[in-house]
């Protein structure tokens, strides 16, 4: 990094991801003076969760990106599936006609965040790679605790604002003590594959055609009866399949998470889609799961959090949510830095971030939806006792033999004995309640 290390810059940002690199490309745009330092080979090379991204904040920032972003497909089919051993039950819709502010399209991470990082670069910011911050600089205790700059090993740099950006590991400020250690019952552990298929295998597949892509999320005892799914999102020529399971459950769990990965991609109703299929990567990474209850104090003295580091991202069982507000949490930090810079008071700009983000989607989003993560925790009967009791519901349904045919309510009833009357009822309204 050399001595051009020691340069003052206005804002630093630790983390090139989604967050990181919109809120540079924001503050750029107002020639801002700031510096993105990334640990990874290149920006997306440590990302591997993702899958989806809803375009509405992205098209905030950069109007035009469906000309020039590397899209994979656009989302107009969602698959909901309920798992157990090898029985399936699926929900499917298909839209169509669908306006720009509700679009939403697969990308792989990879190059997605390479180009929002280029792009922030064209707008003058400095990105640097694979250099590692390995400690916040600090001056003052306590409430009066300032972060001043970075370090990274030997070298020092200095700014008047840090935007933490550096995903779910929040380890620089653990250890400067600004953020409590993480709750492992906040999180969660996800490992993705991604097989090379060809185009038309699967088009006809999944029945897509040009530039249509699907989304398909799926729960059950693939997952051991734990917290967590599996996804599947559709690129170009390739397809991503991925589970997550909750940190605090995997020492319980019969099988490592890639066993259940493994045991997911074999499952009768997933194989099929994958054969012939060339695997062509393999990852991890640890993703937030707590959603608005988990979230920490978004900044304070000379440092803002945002994105995967504030714990944005909902996860409401039939869709994912985390880049969208990833990209208006760094929006909403340049633009209260913005204000910060132009009335030369940085010391009011974590209380204007705070308040952009309660006041827009964003905030409001993340509290309405704030008791979901408790409710999936708290009630483990979603991916055990449910998916067989929907299962076999269903194949009571479609039964026909020769033992004579059997009222339908006499099936449906016997299901529900199996779970209780009040124990359905129960779970189905704290469930409503949730949403």
């Amino acid at each position: 990094m050399g001595n051009d290390m020691r340069e003052m810059f206005d804002v630093i940002i630790v983390g090139a991801g989604p967050a990181g690199a919109s809120a540079a490309y924001r503050l750029a745009q107002q020639r801002v003076k700031v510096l993105v330092i990334e640990r990874g080979m290149a920006p997306g090379a440590k990302n591997m969760m993702g899958g989806r991204i809803y375009t509405h904040s992205l098209e905030q920032l950069i109007p035009d990106f469906r000309e020039r972003a590397p899209l994979e497909r656009q989302v107009v089919k969602e698959r909901i599936s309920i798992a157990s051993g090898k029985e399936m039950t699926t929900i499917e819709y298909t839209g169509s006609d669908i306006p720009q502010d509700e679009e939403s399209y697969v990308v792989l991470r990879a190059k997605f965040d390479a180009w929002l990082a280029e792009e922030a670069e064209q707008q003058g910011a400095l990105i640097i790679s694979n250099v590692q911050v390995t400690e916040l600089i600090t001056e003052g205790e306590g409430k009066r605790k300032r972060v001043t700059g970075v370090r990274c090993d030997n070298d020092e740099v200095y700014a008047k604002m840090v935007i933490i950006a550096e995903g779910a590991n929040t380890v620089l400020l653990e250890q400067a003590g600004l953020m409590e250690a993480t709750d492992p019952r906040t999180m969660a552990v996800g490992v993705k594959e991604v097989y090379k298929l060809k185009k038309e295998d699967i088009d006809n597949r999944l029945m897509l055609t040009g530039n249509q892509g699907m989304a398909w999320l799926t729960l059950g005892d693939m997952t051991d009866g734990l917290l967590g799914g599996g996804f599947i999102y559709t690129n170009k020529d390739s397809v991503s399949v991925g589970m997550v399971v909750g940190l605090e459950d995997i020492g319980s769990a019969k099988h490592s998470i890639d066993g259940m990965l493994g045991a997911f991609t074999s499952h009768p109703s997933i194989a099929p889609l994958l054969k012939n299929g060339q695997l062509k990567e393999h990852s991890a990474h640890l993703v937030p799961e707590g959603g608005y209850e988990s979230m920490p104090k978004l900044g304070g003295l000379g440092y803002l959090i945002i994105g995967d580091a504030a714990r944005m991202c909902m996860n409401l069982g039939y869709t994912i949510r985390g880049m969208d507000l990833a990209i208006q949490s760094g929006i909403c930090a340049a633009e209260a830095i913005n204000i910060g810079l132009r009335d030369e008071n940085m010391d009011k700009v974590p209380k204007m971030y705070e308040k952009q983000v309660k006041n827009c989607w964003l905030g409001k989003d993340l509290k309405r939806y704030r008791k979901m993560p408790k409710f999936l925790a708290t009630h483990p009967r979603v991916f055990h006792t449910y998916p067989e009791f929907v299962n076999g519901m269903m194949r009571d349904v479609f039964t026909v033999n020769g033992n004579g045919a059997e009222p339908l309510m006499k099936k449906l009833w016997r299901r529900v004995n199996t779970v209780g009357v009040f124990t359905l009822i129960r779970d189905a309204w704290k469930g409503v309640r949730s949403l």
